[in-house]
């Protein structure tokens, strides 16, 4: 279409094509920046959010811990939501927990990703006042932990030293 506007003007004269090829130029600048702003992924909301498989990202937060227990890593459903963060109450999208495989290991790591437009904060209240450290009965997670990324929860219940590492690799990400 372009190259027939140019044949056309170019019989017209050089001081049509002159401007004719600042007016395209503009055109195509234009057209491009809307490409650009059109298509970005962003959607007006920033997010500080790993956009990671959740199971990967529970390995990678335990990197630097010294005394890491056996664990196991379970998908977070309905069913199973208030064992892992005291609460049924969230809305979320999905989650995994990492527990330690022997019931006298006071140790627990859940990850939550909240759905869009969830108050995370909200989420996190609702998550601090009801987590209960002696799930456990008979043993206590010495320092529980609920901090976010964007719209990513992680609660950490266990020894101290580790709950501390957990947290200093997750505000890594």
């Amino acid at each position: 279409m372009c190259a027939i506007i140019i044949l056309f003007l170019k019989k017209q004269g050089d001081t049509n094509m002159k401007k004719l090829g600042k007016i395209l130029v503009l055109l195509a600048s234009f057209s491009m920046l809307l490409t650009l702003v059109g298509c970005s992924k962003e959607s007006g909301k920033q997010s500080d959010t790993p956009d990671v498989d959740l199971t990967a990202l529970v390995d990678t937060l335990y990197e630097g811990v010294e005394e890491k227990p056996m664990v196991g890593t379970t998908e977070i459903n309905k069913d199973n939501l208030a064992y892992y963060v005291g609460t049924d109450d969230i809305d979320f999208e999905e989650g995994v927990a990492s527990e330690a495989e022997i019931g006298s290991i006071a140790h627990s790591v859940a990850l939550l990703k909240v759905k869009e437009g969830t108050d995370v904060e909200t989420a996190k209240a609702k998550i601090q006042a009801s987590i209960d450290p002696r799930k456990w009965i008979c043993v206590e997670a010495e320092k529980v932990i609920v901090e976010n990324k964007g719209d990513l929860i992680i609660v950490i219940m266990s020894f101290d030293d580790v709950a501390n590492t957990i947290e200093s690799n997750f505000s890594k990400l």
